[in-house]
């Protein structure tokens, strides 16, 4: 039987194999040892194996002497916020956009942050140990020392009120919007706090049964969301994930707005009105060269890090800043929130659109013009292999000097499984294209990969 492999955050895998209720336990515990004894705030997503694993981590942590306030189905960044409230660590029992059969366990650690490198190592290595030997680690505490578990389903009031005191009262009086929960840990308050700031709601995706979430609906699969904006003549459609930790937008034509167009948006819209710290923005290798050419023209400076909203937030953090985010919609205001989160993002460019007075079409074509991407994945036998491929990095180095200023190449080994990742940018798609063919081929031919 396979592990759920441990990445960023915690653990993901199918629910009940790879990820059992065996493991969830082992890593309360684990979290525990290595964060100390605080009460740690649990929430979790739609799915059918949500309550065993939450009860399986939350019995971990209870074992180790820690308390668990058990937040019922919440929002990632619902939880997060909570953390960040208390100073208190947290777990969520999701796998994101992940079909339903799969789960995952991500932890905060105190203050709802994001765990750093040697936090992570710390409880992967606690973890270990106590998969390999259930005893290790010496004894556990007894009697009075034990950790409770207490179900507290209103806590989750403090989010809502967070997310409805982000705008003034009545800020969307009037707007259309249409919101997909995706089946997923929105469906229960995403309606709630759009009437509350005076929106005209239409909610899809929003009837959780345990086995749908995520199933044609949400930021994977918005072609339900974009249909129902155009039936209801709908100004801005948002579309979220299982755990509503991301966003995909919608605008009134039925077009996805890309989330690099979204960061920029923001970006500007921060920077005309003072509120963009240090006029910088971070985001991620991936994202669209014509982000940082919008960006200069802007006047806004861009601090660019590797994939994933942990260094996005990392960077934010040491640096002060107050916007970040990634092509995929994890966009992260610092000053409200420690994670991505989707509901957020949606009001704030809800908001955005209101004040402007314009389409969101219209704002997204007007901020950026992205240049054509091609994104390919090579399976390779190691992905380890890619730094030591000499010819690849020569090609890349010829094919970089080639494009200049007009265009981009990023080759990288995926963090997660063997394969390599090859984006290239162009004006021209046919280049881009073209380009990515050679780089492909080189990879093939390097790494010795079966074609």
């Amino acid at each position: 039987m396979a592990l759920a492999q441990f990445g960023t955050d915690g653990l993901r895998g199918l629910a009940n194999e790879e990820l059992t209720t065996e493991v969830a336990m082992a890593l309360g515990r684990a979290a525990v040892r290595v964060l100390g004894r605080h009460a740690f705030y649990l929430g979790r997503d739609t799915r059918r194996s949500g309550p065993l694993l939450a009860g399986a981590f939350a019995a971990g942590v209870a074992s180790e002497g820690a308390d668990v306030i058990d937040l019922g189905i919440l929002p990632t960044p619902g939880v997060a916020t909570l953390c960040a409230r208390t100073g208190s660590p947290g777990a969520v029992v999701s796998a994101s956009h992940n079909p339903f059969a799969d789960n995952g366990i991500k932890i905060f650690g105190p203050g709802g942050l994001k765990l750093d490198d040697a936090a992570e190592a710390a409880i992967e290595a606690e973890l270990d140990a106590l998969l390999a030997d259930v005893s290790a680690g010496g004894d556990r505490p007894t009697g009075q020392g034990v950790g409770s578990i207490e179900l507290d389903l209103a806590a989750a009031d403090g989010y809502l009120d967070h997310l409805v005191d982000a705008l003034p009262a009545g800020a969307l009086e009037g707007m259309a919007i249409v919101v997909d929960c995706a089946h997923g840990a929105a469906s229960p308050i995403a309606e709630t706090v759009l009437r509350a700031l005076g929106a005209d709601v239409t909610v899809i995706g929003a009837a959780p049964d345990g086995c749908n979430i995520n199933d044609a609906v949400g930021s994977t699969h918005p072609e339900q969301l974009a249909a129902e904006v155009i039936a209801r003549g709908a100004q801005l459609g948002l579309a979220l994930d299982g755990d509503a930790d991301r966003l995909v937008a919608i605008d009134h034509l039925g077009e996805v707005v890309p989330g690099d167009a979204l960061i920029a948006l923001f970006a500007r819209d921060l920077h005309e009105r003072g509120l963009l710290t240090n006029a910088s923005v971070v985001i991620t290798v991936m994202t669209n060269l014509g982000f940082h050419h919008a960006m200069a023209d802007a006047g806004i400076t861009v601090r660019e890090v590797p994939v994933g909203d942990r260094n996005v937030l990392h960077c934010l953090e040491t640096e002060s800043l107050s916007l970040g985010g990634e092509q995929s919609g994890h966009v992260i205001f610092r000053s409200r929130s420690t994670t991505g989160d989707g509901l957020l993002t949606g009001l704030l460019l809800a908001d955005l659109v209101r004040r402007s007075d314009r389409p969101l079409a219209v704002l997204a074509d007007e901020v950026l013009t992205l240049y054509p991407q091609v994104l390919t994945s090579v399976r390779v036998p190691s992905s380890a292999a890619l730094a030591q491929a000499t010819e690849v990095w020569d090609l890349v180095a010829a094919l970089e000097a080639d494009l200049g200023d007009q265009g981009r190449i990023l080759v990288r080994a995926s963090g997660t499984e063997p394969v390599i990742r090859v984006m290239v940018e162009a004006a021209e798609e046919a280049v881009a294209d073209a380009i990515a063919a050679q780089l492909v081929a080189a990879v093939v031919a390097s790494l010795d990969v079966e074609r």
